[in-house]
């Protein structure tokens, strides 16, 4: 009877060893899950904010209740373009914007066009105080959207020099902006 519990317990610890490397299915890679309800905020809209739900990448947000919202006047380099590959500085740029926007109350400023033709909503997005299209374009994040008229663009243009001039972000490097990232 011993033998027979000493067999078993032996081949209980034997069971738990492997001597190859661990298989595991593979994980589908999910999207991030929003960190609310996905509701607009009643109590943030009351004061005229939304929260700031995911980044897609530097200049693309999307808010509570689902809104797509494209930064007015600013233009950050690709990430996740269908049509085209990541550019350089476009992960920097992303991360900035989500660094600073993501999970916080932001509010709109709308100007000519409310839309884009991808039916995004097109704003100046503020948070507090600070207008941050216009930090974007002067902390090298982004250029100025040129294609477009818009009432700040004199004032983004002027930032882009200025950005440009410090050799700010993107502009520390300035042959590699628009040019793709090799993977």
């Amino acid at each position: 009877m011993r033998r027979l519990a000493a067999a078993l317990l032996a081949l209980a610890l034997l069971g738990g060893c492997d001597a190859g490397p661990e298989r595991r299915a593979p994980v589908a890679r999910r999207e991030r899950a929003p960190r609310h309800s996905g509701a607009p905020d009643t109590a943030l809209a009351r004061a005229g904010l939304r929260r700031c739900e995911r980044v897609i990448d530097g200049d693309t947000v999307v808010l509570d209740g689902g809104e797509r919202v494209r930064l007015l006047g600013v233009d950050t380099p690709e990430v996740h373009h269908p049509k085209k590959p990541e550019q350089y500085f476009g992960r920097r740029a992303s991360a900035y914007t989500e660094s600073r926007l993501e999970g916080r109350a932001v509010r709109l400023e709308y100007d000519r066009r409310r839309t884009d033709r991808y039916g995004r909503t097109l704003a100046y997005v503020y948070l507090g105080d600070t207008l941050f299209n216009r930090e974007l374009v002067a902390n090298g994040y982004a250029e100025v959207y040129r294609d477009d008229r818009y009432r700040t663009k004199q004032e983004f243009l002027a930032l882009e020099r200025e950005a440009r001039r410090a050799l700010a972000g993107m502009w520390a490097h300035p042959e590699s902006v628009g040019v793709a990232v090799a993977r």
